[in-house]
């Protein structure tokens, strides 16, 4: 903005949503001291997004009717570094859980198992051993979810991949366990294809669309959208071209007593849910060198998923 359309101008007309300077300007001059808090203004130039700002008021002389020095400070991108250096020391103590309970859950499995393969064999009424088959059955159903899903983590096996594919794929398949639900695409075509490995990140997708649906019900608005983002830093490295993929409800949002621990194992904002989904949602993403992301509130909820499109270009500072 020009100095000519800005001068005489308060700010809370320059800028939309930095009324809160207005407060803070008045305490620092009612009691002649320096006042810093943060706010958020709204940034129509990133996609109707928000901008934090640090911001620091200094009364200049000792009169009330002296001026003020406001000094505002943009801390939107050290405060995403900040969320996601927590998302990921979130992920390294989730795999350290997620491999425990793993421990914790196949050792009884293997007696379980030979318990009832011994019971089997003192049963003289054959129709009995159905119930033994049940357990020996379920037993190997759980160890082998065990395996898949809390053992050790294989690297990805990248190929070029169109993301759309991979959604479309993923979209279907949630369209079909809810009937009721529609899934509006909003797709980038000019998103290029990734090296990624399509069955993890199948998984990883699936995993946060069937969140989506479950928080409404299957009756609510979801979306599924791509961007390209460039210069992004994502785990500490520099990219060139991020793909953003975002699943967007409108559902009742994240109960705030778990919003931070949300990518835990075992936490979840369901009655019946176990809380499995989303740390192996993020494992599988992190494997990628990417990372999900969140906001939430009554009535929208976004999970953000950005994964790197291109090799890294250095460290983040280096």
């Amino acid at each position: 903005m020009s100095r000519r359309r800005a001068i005489n101008k308060p700010l809370n007309v320059l800028t939309p949503g930095i009324e809160p300077l207005a407060e803070i300007c008045a305490r620092a001059r009612s009691e002649q001291t320096s006042f810093g808090q943060s706010i958020r203004i709204p940034t129509p130039q990133r996609d109707g997004g928000e901008q934090e700002l640090g911001v620091r008021i200094s009364p200049v002389g000792d009169r009330a009717t002296d001026p003020m020095l406001v000094e505002l400070f943009d801390i939107t991108t050290q405060h995403l570094m900040n969320r996601e250096s927590n998302l990921v020391a979130q992920h390294g103590v989730s795999r350290r859980m997620i491999r425990q309970l793993a421990h914790e859950i196949r050792n009884p499995l293997g007696g379980l198992r030979g318990a009832a393969q011994l019971l089997e064999r003192e049963l003289n009424d054959p129709s009995l051993r159905e119930f033994t088959q049940i357990i020996i059955g379920e037993a190997d159903r759980l160890a082998a979810l065990m395996d898949s899903l809390l053992g050790p983590g294989r690297q990805p096996k990248t190929q070029l991949t169109n993301v759309h594919e991979i959604l479309e794929r993923v979209t279907t398949i949630v369209e079909s366990e809810w009937s009721s639900q529609a899934i509006q695409r909003d797709y980038d075509p000019s998103l290029p294809d990734i090296s990624v490995d399509s069955d993890q990140l199948t998984q990883a997708f699936l995993n946060l669309l069937r969140n989506a649906a479950q928080a409404m019900d299957g009756n609510g608005e979801l979306t599924v959208r791509t961007r390209v983002q460039t210069n992004q830093v994502l785990n500490k490295k520099s990219f060139r071209l991020v793909a953003l993929v975002e699943i967007e409800d409108n559902g009742p949002g994240v109960p705030q007593d778990i919003a931070e621990t949300l990518f835990y194992p075992l936490v979840s904002g369901r009655e019946n849910g176990t809380g499995l989904g989303l740390p192996l949602a993020q494992d599988l993403v992190s494997r990628h060198e990417g990372l999900i992301e969140y906001e939430s509130e009554p009535g929208r909820t976004v999970f953000r998923v950005q994964l790197p499109i291109e090799e890294a270009d250095k460290p983040a500072g280096g």
